[in-house]
C-alpha cells in the first residue's frame, strides 16, 4: 500500500465514523460497535492528551501514605481524570503495572487488575481514549527507571531487569499480553497496547546507547527487544485482531533508535517515541543556565550549537523518515520536561507544533493525580507553574500552551457514538 493511498483510507476511516456516528460504548462492552480504533492513529494527530504513572506500592519505603493505601498507587479519581478532560486532553496514556507479577512464577496480579479495570472505567466517564502501557511485568520491576537512586533512597532488592536475561520470563511477557488483549478487547475505549515502557536492557546490562554499538554483537540476544516484541504482537493477534499494537523502540524509545526498529507486519500498529532530548536542559535542576531558545553544545564536540526549532525538527526527522520507508504510523507517547526550565512555554509551543506538523498523536509526561501526600513530586506537573517551590495549580504560560494544543481535539468516545 503506498503512502498516498494509507492518507486516503485514514481520511476515509475518520470521516465515515464522523458521519455514521458509529457506536463506541463509553463502559466498554458493545462488540458490535463499528468504529476502527486504529483511525485515530492515522492522518493526525487525532489524541492528544497526557501520561499518568503508578506503581505497586512498596509499604517499607512508601509508607502508608505517599502512594496510598492501596496496591497500586498514587490514587487517581474521578475528579481527576474529569479535570483532565476538561482542560482538553481526549487521551489518557496509563503507564501502569503489568498484570502478571514480576517474580516466579508468573501469574495474574488479581489487584493489578482490579486498579486498571478501574481506571478505564473512570476514563471513559470523562470521555477520553485510553492506551495501556505495561512498565513492569515477568522480571521486570518500576526501579528500573530509577535505578541510579539504588541504594541510595531504595533498596536494591528492588531493582528487577532479569527480563533481559532470562528466556521464561520474556515467554511470561508474551502469555501477560494474550490473557491482557483477551481481557481488554472488547473496551471500545482502548486505542492501544503498548507493549513495554522503555525496553532498556541495551543500558541495563551492558551501557550500550548507541544503536551501531548495539546490534552488530547482540541482535537476535535475549538483551535485543526486536526478538521479543514480534512474539508479544502475534501472541495479542491470537486473541485480539482489532486493537492497535504500539511498540517502541530500545534505549528507553530514543528518538534516535527508532530507525533500528523492524516492523512486525501487523498492519494495525503503530511505532512510538518518548522526547525528552536535550536531557541536559528538560531535566535540568538549579542552577538553571540553559535558556530556550538559546546556543549549547548538543554534539558534545566542544562548541555551542544553536538550541532552537530547527534543532527540534532536525531531532525528530526520524520519525518522518520512518513513516516514509514503512508507511506506518508513529506516535510520541511520551514527552515533556521539567516545569521551571527558562523558555519551557517556548520549547513546548515548537515541540507540539511539530508534532503537528508530523501528524503525530502525543501524549505530555505527566498529569498527577490531586492526592495531598504525592503533591510535592511535582517536577513535571504543568499544573503547577515555575516557580520550584509552588505546589497548587496556578496559571501559567507552560500551561497556556498545553491547553491550546489540546484545544484542538475533537474526537472523544461519545462523539463516536453519535449522540
Amino acid at each position: 500500500m503506498n503512502g498516498c493511498l494509507i492518507k486516503r483510507v485514514g481520511l476515509l476511516l475518520i470521516a465515515v465514523l464522523l458521519w455514521a456516528g458509529a457506536p463506541l460504548s463509553a463502559q466498554g462492552n458493545d462488540p458490535g460497535a463499528a468504529f476502527d480504533r486504529f483511525a485515530l492513529w492515522v492522518e493526525g494527530p487525532h489524541l492528544r492528551g497526557a501520561n499518568i504513572w503508578q506503581r505497586i506500592v512498596v509499604p517499607d519505603l512508601d509508607g502508608p501514605e505517599f502512594l496510598g493505601a492501596g496496591h497500586v498507587g498514587p490514587p487517581y479519581t474521578q475528579e481527576d481524570f474529569d479535570r483532565l478532560a476538561a482542560l482538553g486532553a481526549n487521551y489518557v496514556n496509563i503507564s501502569h503495572p503489568g498484570l502478571f507479577t514480576q517474580d516466579p512464577p508468573y501469574v495474574l496480579d488479581q489487584g493489578v487488575q482490579a486498579n486498571l479495570d478501574h481506571l478505564l472505567d473512570m476514563i471513559a466517564r470523562a470521555d477520553m481514549f485510553a492506551v495501556i502501557s505495561f512498565r513492569t511485568g515477568p522480571g521486570r520491576s518500576d526501579f528500573t527507571f530509577y535505578s541510579d537512586g539504588a541504594g541510595v533512597w531504595f533498596d536494591e532488592s528492588l531493582l528487577n531487569d532479569r527480563v533481559w536475561q532470562d528466556q521464561a520470563a520474556q515467554d511470561a511477557w508474551v502469555a501477560m499480553w494474550r490473557y491482557t488483549a483477551d481481557h481488554y478487547r472488547d473496551n471500545r475505549i482502548v486505542a492501544g497496547y503498548d507493549l513495554m515502557v522503555e525496553p532498556n536492557g541495551s543500558a541495563v546490562f551492558l551501557d550500550v546507547w548507541n544503536p551501531e554499538d548495539f546490534y552488530p554483537t547482540y541482535a537476535g540476544s535475549l538483551y535485543d527487544w526486536n526478538q521479543l516484541y514480534p512474539r508479544i504482537s502475534a501472541a495479542i493477534r491470537e486473541v485480539d485482531p482489532d486493537t492497535p499494537i504500539l511498540i517502541g523502540a530500545m534505549s528507553y524509545s530514543a528518538v534516535r533508535w527508532l530507525t533500528w526498529l523492524q516492523p512486525t507486519g501487523d498492519a494495525r500498529t503503530v511505532y512510538t517515541v518518548h522526547q525528552y532530548e536535550p536531557f541536559m536542559y528538560t531535566h535540568q535542576d538549579s542552577p538553571l543556565e540553559i535558556t530556550y531558545p538559546g546556543s549549547l553544545d548538543l554534539d558534545w564536540d566542544g562548541a555551542p550549537d544553536a538550541f532552537d526549532r530547527a534543532y527540534l525538527a532536525d531531532l525528530l526527522s526520524p520519525i518522518s523518515d520512518f513513516m516514509r520507508v514503512y508507511e506506518m504510523p508513529v506516535a510520541v507517547n511520551e514527552f515533556g520536561l521539567k516545569r521551571w526550565e527558562p523558555g519551557a512555554a517556548a520549547f513546548m509551543s515548537d515541540e507540539m507544533a511539530l508534532f503537528e506538523q508530523l501528524g503525530v498523536n502525543y501524549a505530555l509526561w505527566v498529569f498527577n493525580p490531586a492526592w495531598p501526600p504525592y503533591q510535592q513530586n511535582d517536577a513535571s506537573d504543568f499544573l503547577h507553574g515555575p516557580n520550584p517551590d509552588n505546589h497548587t495549580v496556578v496559571e501559567s504560560d507552560l500551561l497556556g500552551v498545553i491547553t491550546s494544543y489540546w484545544s484542538r481535539n475533537t474526537l472523544r468516545p461519545s462523539t463516536v457514538r453519535g449522540e
